[in-house]
């Protein structure tokens, strides 16, 4: 005998709490998404200024072709294998699934953020430089008061992208046994035999933190844009 929506709703969500554990695994994806973000704008701007320096000026040429390794190995290898290798390899005797997430997401993000942000900085031109330099500052504080401001708000909606990538991107952690917000339903399901609604719902999680990050990436952009215009 089929059961109706509600009691399909009732079954998958409301008996024995299950809807915990999506509210649990979203706080999880979340915790990966915001630590993850942090490690790839912090890493990846510096990856970008070095690499964005050597380009103009041909200075940190061995930190360059670190660099350059770097960024080859990350983004031609998947995700998920990078995920593996951090958590069965690099961390294998210790078991932190969470910090395994951390260090192979955020690796993972630095490297494309990183390419983002400098392809913004190459984009300024080169007369922004010459008249910070003319006003007396150092090569490093006009890159950092000049040239990277701009180049920020250039390349923000590509940043917007990148962090809506790599939200989507966790549910991937199931790999290594996260109990993320995709591992949430699956567990739902497992217990209930219904795969239709905990997918669904999780879908449209997703779909409602894609779209918030969206509008508040755009309210930023218009605040940028707007004070570029006073």
């Amino acid at each position: 005998m089929s059961l109706s929506l509600t009691e399909r709703l009732k079954l998958n969500f409301l008996e024995q709490d299950r809807w915990k554990y999506m509210v649990r695994g979203l706080g999880t994806t979340l915790l990966i998404t915001v630590v993850a973000a942090a490690i790839g704008i912090l890493l990846g701007f510096v990856i970008a200024v070095i690499r964005s320096t050597y380009d103009k000026t041909g200075h940190l040429k061995i930190l360059n072709a670190v660099c350059k390794v770097y960024l080859t190995v990350i983004r031609g290898t998947p995700t998920t294998v990078q995920l593996m290798i951090v958590y069965f390899i690099i961390f294998s005797s210790v078991n932190k699934p969470l910090l395994s997430a951390f260090i192979a997401f955020g690796l993972n993000s630095a490297a494309y953020v990183a390419e983002i942000v400098r392809s913004g900085i190459m984009s300024i031109n080169p007369g922004q430089m010459e008249a910070g330099r003319s006003l007396g500052l150092s090569y490093r504080a006009s890159m950092w008061y000049i040239i990277i401001p701009q180049a920020f708000k250039n390349v923000l909606p590509a940043l917007t992208n990148e962090f809506i990538v790599l939200l989507k991107e966790t549910s991937i952690c199931m790999a290594i046994s996260l109990k993320d917000l995709t591992y949430g339903s699956t567990l739902i399901s497992s217990q209930t035999y219904d795969y239709f609604l905990p997918l669904i719902m999780t879908a449209l999680i997703y779909l409602v933190f894609v779209m918030l990050l969206t509008w508040l990436f755009g309210i930023l952009e218009r605040r940028l844009r707007s004070n570029e215009r006073r």
